[in-house]
């Protein structure tokens, strides 16, 4: 018995076309989480200093959950079913909700770069440190999957998880 070669991974320009429109749609619920957050805690914005990290969590663990809750379901959010696309495991089953919600964390490792360059500037360049240090985590990210033979993720690569065309 044979078995078959895996799916052909989507092309970079594709995920990259299919991350942006995430990104708008995530507006939605990020509008919605926010309205929620600012009712449930009887805040008006600009939030006051010591809720700012508060409200932080908030977001990134309702995106979270937006994202953990899609790849469980059928590996699809609705940007990845409009672009044709599936995150899987690497035997193309679903993805168990540990990996998913690693995978999550994990995709955020381009903001560190930023972090770091943001904390270490001196006043006055901290925007531009920023800026450089995104670009720069980005780089990596992108670059990393620009050489990998199966123009994987390097957050996929660890977590065996994989794009596939749906």
């Amino acid at each position: 018995m044979t078995t078959s070669p895996a799916p052909a991974t989507p092309g970079l320009w594709k995920r990259l076309a299919c991350a942006a429109y995430e990104g708008c749609l995530l507006f939605g619920v990020c509008f919605i989480t926010s309205y929620l957050f600012l009712t449930l805690s009887q805040s008006t914005w600009p939030l006051p200093p010591e809720r700012k990290l508060l409200f932080q969590l908030w977001e990134f663990g309702w995106i979270g959950a937006y994202f953990v809750w899609f790849w469980r379901r059928g590996g699809q959010t609705l940007a990845l079913k409009t672009w044709h696309l599936r995150l899987v495991a690497r035997d193309g089953g679903a993805v168990v909700w540990w990996r998913a919600a690693l995978r999550y964390v994990l995709s955020w490792a381009p903001l560190l770069p930023a972090a770091l360059c943001f904390e270490l500037a001196p006043e006055g360049l901290q925007n531009r440190a920023f800026g450089l240090g995104l670009l720069l985590g980005i780089t990596l990210q992108w670059g990393w999957a620009v050489v990998d033979r199966e123009r994987q993720f390097l957050h996929d690569r660890l977590l065996g998880t994989r794009f596939v065309g749906a």
